[in-house]
């Protein structure tokens, strides 16, 4: 299990399932790290198994959270479909090659769409994880820590600290919204003046927002106290905006908290940490990338998603993975590979494998009919 404490389905989800008819598999312990108990499992109608091979081998979808492991491609059953965070443009070639041919169909919950265009599964942890990143920069910033020693909010006649927030998706978003809460000078920096206009609009003056170009990049990190990464490329791996002379440039003892590094990371400094060592230093600058950091709240991080992607496991047990991927053009842009073939341009082209439209296999199981 590593350090993932997250469930796919709480025992909420797994009731929905079960009303509608649907045989639902658990692996024993799944939810222990949540507070989910096998027998709270039960209650709600799961079959309880203890070899987690016969998760896979049975279900025809597996919901999980985290990117599968290279150790476990080869649970997962030939023709299936597996829903999660997989990251797919960033995965080990050995995940990438098992899933390849094993002909699986993945779907990534961070690029699954709704009607609106807005992705609702990855918002849900999105949120969550937004309001966790200023509490950890907070943390951090002490002396004990090795920060700079400084409070957040700042104090009478003692001014706050800046923190630089790099995207105004749902993380840029809620975390400036909590630093200004908690009465930091917030900056958010994006490439799309729409969004910058929705930060503006939706919390207010005390927020600056400016373009993402190269010379605002190294002018607003020289100056900051924290600089958060919430920098998202569908499908794709994250561009380094904050190159590592920008990062010899900030104030020794300052924070960087990069949250793109489940897509590769957007600071040129940033490498993938764990929990149980979760910063390092690079030219005299904290650096805090530990991916999937809603796994430290596990219990809230499940219910959010359980409440996010059980309408999207129903519409696949009720139509079929084809058919609801047909019916469903938003569920259709959340697939990686289906029946093995890469479907996801953004990903095809970072991992430099081949491209299939999925509406070209789509249509031809159509004519296979």
């Amino acid at each position: 299990r590593g350090h993932e404490h997250r469930v796919g389905l709480n025992p909420f989800g797994v009731s929905r399932l079960v009303r509608e008819g649907l045989t639902v598999y658990v692996e024993a312990g799944a939810g222990r790290d949540s507070r989910f108990l096998d027998e709270d499992f039960r209650r709600s109608g799961a079959q309880v198994v203890f070899d987690p091979d016969e998760v896979y081998h049975r279900a025809d979808v597996v919901c999980r959270v985290g990117a599968l492991r290279p150790e476990e491609v080869e649970r997962v059953r030939p023709g299936s479909t597996v829903c999660g965070f997989h990251h797919f443009a960033v995965a080990p070639r050995a995940v990438v090659q098992g899933l390849v041919e094993a002909g699986v169909t993945l779907i990534g919950y961070e690029i699954v769409e709704d009607a609106e265009g807005g992705r609702p599964v990855l918002t849900s942890l999105s949120e969550i994880a937004g309001r966790m990143v200023l509490h950890k920069a907070a943390e951090l910033l002490s002396f004990d820590a090795g920060g700079r020693g400084i409070v957040l909010g700042g104090a009478p006649g003692i001014p706050p600290a800046t923190v630089v927030i790099l995207g105004a998706g749902t993380v840029g978003r809620t975390a400036a919204a909590v630093g200004t809460a908690c009465g930091a000078h917030v900056i958010v920096l994006d490439t799309d003046l729409g969004r910058l206009r929705a930060v503006t609009e939706t919390i207010g003056r005390p927020v600056v927002t400016a373009i993402a170009s190269h010379r605002n990049l190294g002018r607003y990190s020289a100056i900051a106290d924290v600089l958060v990464g919430a920098v998202l490329i569908p499908g794709g791996r994250a561009p380094f905006l904050v190159t590592e002379e920008m990062v010899k440039g900030m104030k020794p003892g300052s924070v960087i908290l990069d949250l793109s590094i489940d897509q590769g990371g957007c600071v040129e400094t940033s490498r993938p940490t764990h929990p149980d060592n979760p910063v390092y230093r690079a030219h005299g600058v904290i650096h805090y990338c530990v991916p999937n950091m809603t796994a430290s709240v596990p219990r809230s991080a499940s219910r959010a998603l359980t409440i996010a992607a059980v309408p999207l496991v129903l519409r696949l047990a009720a139509e079929g993975t084809e058919g609801a991927l047909r019916s469903d053009p938003g569920l259709a842009k959340g697939v990686y590979l289906h029946r093995g073939r890469v479907v996801n341009g953004p990903a095809a082209e970072s991992l430099g494998l081949p491209h299939t439209p999925l509406e070209s296999l789509l249509g031809e199981e159509g004519r296979g009919a």
